[in-house]
């Protein structure tokens, strides 16, 4: 399971790039209090929750957690 601070993401798209399910997009939506478009795991059961999407974030926005 992905868990996104979504106030704190400036929507840099690197977790999207380095995803291995490519379940991760922009939500161009919706606008944070930052004023950017907000990243969104669209299909979480496809997560594998191998954490690179947290490692690669360079605003520690991402929190990632295994489905119990």
């Amino acid at each position: 399971m992905v868990i996104f601070n979504e106030d704190l993401c400036k929507g840099c798209d690197l977790c999207a790039w380095v995803c291995p399910k490519k379940i991760l997009h922009l939500d161009a939506t919706r606008v944070n209090a930052k004023g950017y478009n907000p990243m969104v795991c669209t299909d979480a059961d496809k997560c594998i929750s191998c954490g690179v999407c947290n490692w690669i974030c360079p605003d520690s926005v991402i929190a990632v957690k295994k489905a119990a």
